[in-house]
């Protein structure tokens, strides 16, 4: 197998002479965030976490994100937070792409590196800390939604794991080519949404236009590739970040000349929401 890398971004400030012209798109049915948006003047604070910047890259927003937010977050060595989530109805992903931190869930503690993942239920007690004699700061992407709960259902539990404990389950007929690294089972409805990793071999293809209800967030971990949105045919490397609306049609060729991978984030297991009124 081979061995995982992860873009994180740097922040910084291109140069006065660098061209304006890039590849972010914002339009009602996606948009694109290259990596090169990502910079030092675009970071958050937030509030009770320590020593941290956070690139903001999907938030509920009408025309935009409607079921989940994910942040990019860079937590310098000494750093982490106490009280990280505020929203007691949120559950939460943490996947980290460099460094290592603390991760504590109740009075579970979780070394986490490149590679790890943890899921955070709705309610969960956790704190994060990187700690003082750490080498560089920690990245991890920190995906959040608004948990549906469901009358009958338990919620699920947490979990910490890293991708290299997950099998990749390749696509029917693709011979390796297209595979997902799945974290917990698509058949278990306590679930109400999947971050999952997608890998393509070079010469792999999402062979139609998928038009589906589930919304997409993709941030690019690994390589290069040429996207389907909408009606566009994307460019997209390693750091780009994309968003994708539901049923927006959207394919994929990667054409190498190494693997192309991304984290996605997609809802599912739930009932559409239907507007009621009443005279």
């Amino acid at each position: 197998m081979t061995e995982p890398s992860y873009y994180s971004p740097s922040g910084g400030l291109p140069p006065q002479t660098d061209l304006t012209t890039d590849r972010a798109v914002f339009t009602e049915a996606y948009a694109v965030l290259p990596r090169g948006t990502m910079r030092d003047i675009v970071t958050s604070a937030l509030p009770f976490w320590e020593k941290t910047r956070t690139w903001i890259i999907a938030r509920p927003l009408s025309g935009f994100a409607e079921t989940f937010s994910q942040y990019v977050v860079e937590v310098s060595p000494g750093g982490g937070s106490d009280k990280p989530e505020p929203d007691p109805g949120a559950e939460g992903v943490l996947f980290v792409v460099s460094g290592s931190l603390r991760l504590k869930v109740g009075l579970d503690e979780h070394l986490m590196e490149a590679g790890g993942y943890a899921y955070l239920p709705a309610g969960a007690r956790w704190t994060l800390r990187v700690d003082d004699e750490a080498a560089e700061p920690a990245t991890f992407h920190w995906i959040r939604k608004a948990y549906e709960p469901v009358d009958g259902i338990d919620p699920p539990e947490a979990f910490v794991t890293h991708e290299r404990d997950v099998d990749a389950s390749p696509m029917p007929g693709t011979n390796g080519a297209w595979s997902t690294q799945r974290f917990v089972d698509p058949l278990d409805v306590r679930h109400d949404m999947h971050v999952t990793i997608v890998t393509f071999e070079p010469g792999g293809v999402i062979p139609f236009p998928e038009t589906h209800v589930m919304e997409h967030g993709l941030y690019v971990l690994e390589g290069k590739a040429v996207y389907l949105l909408n009606k566009d045919w994307v460019e997209v490397q390693a750091g780009d970040f994309m968003w994708l609306r539901a049923f927006c049609p959207q394919a994929c060729y990667a054409g190498g000349p190494g693997r192309f991978r991304y984290l996605l984030y997609k809802d599912v297991n739930r009932h559409a929401k239907l507007s009621r009124h009443f005279l």
